[in-house]
């Protein structure tokens, strides 16, 4: 656990800087173009899916992927993107996994990508810590994305924070009576619908002049002919993440690139 010392440009555009910024994992990620993605603690399987392509296809891209370690949207957000991709920010102490259900996946940001609170160790979290959170989640990101919303729920907080920093903020598309906060936003010109996320991730990636990131660590760790035992001391849930988007297969104890 450590404080970060550098300034960190993205954070100007909050209300007021952070006195403390705590983290653990790789500062590095900090230093990437990065997306906010937001949401529904309970989504739909529609925007489940959704959002684990958009994260996965942007980090592939780059793309560091930025949410709150929450249940629902948040999560997936995190776990599309791989733990090596991704900043969670927590709205309690940095030593503390909350939601304790998420603990396996804090634990792998932890160890692959980054950690980041405002709160000092021990600090357990309260309702205005989530909006302290929040606000920090949607500083980061160059752009908001909200996966799913109701119109008085908590992720309608981040997007009034967007509105007041000026972010470009996307939203997925949905059916009538469903996602109302989302909808809303749409019906009143405050947010674009991403209707297709390959050509979105295409225009995103092209306008930040991002180039695909060809040299994958596991990848390339895998192209070693490791065992599956090797492969979880050394990547942990990565060997499940990739296992389950089809890019590698496990026969006879040993991995291999599909």
């Amino acid at each position: 656990m450590s404080i970060v010392q550098d300034m960190v440009p993205e954070l100007s555009s909050m209300k007021s800087y952070p006195k403390e910024l705590h983290y653990d994992g790789d500062l590095e990620l900090l230093k990437r173009v990065k997306v906010s993605i937001v949401g529904s603690r309970k989504p739909t399987k529609y925007s489940r899916e959704c959002v684990q392509k958009l994260s996965s296809s942007l980090a592939k891209h780059g793309v560091c992927i930025v949410s709150g370690g929450a249940m629902g949207i948040d999560a997936t957000a995190h776990t599309g993107a791989g733990s090596a991709n991704t900043i969670a920010v927590l709205p309690c102490g940095i030593d503390l996994r909350y939601p304790a259900v998420n603990k396996n996946l804090l634990n792998e940001i932890e160890k692959n990508g980054l950690l980041l609170s405002q709160f000092e160790a021990g600090f357990r979290a309260t309702p205005w810590s989530f909006v302290v959170r929040n606000e920090l989640v949607v500083a980061l990101g160059e752009v908001l994305i909200v996966a799913e919303a109701e119109p008085d729920s908590g992720t309608m907080r981040s997007v009034e924070f967007a509105i007041k920093m000026g972010k470009k903020i996307f939203v997925l598309p949905h059916r009538i009576g469903e996602s109302g906060g989302t909808n809303r936003l749409l019906s009143e010109a405050k947010a674009e619908a991403i209707y297709d996320i390959d050509a979105f991730v295409a225009k995103f990636c092209a306008s930040e002049s991002l180039q695909e990131i060809i040299e994958d660590p596991f990848i390339e760790f895998c192209k070693t002919n490791p065992t599956y035992d090797e492969a979880m001391a050394k990547f942990g849930a990565k060997v499940f993440e990739y296992e389950l988007s089809g890019e590698i297969s496990i026969k006879n104890g040993k991995l291999q690139i599909i």
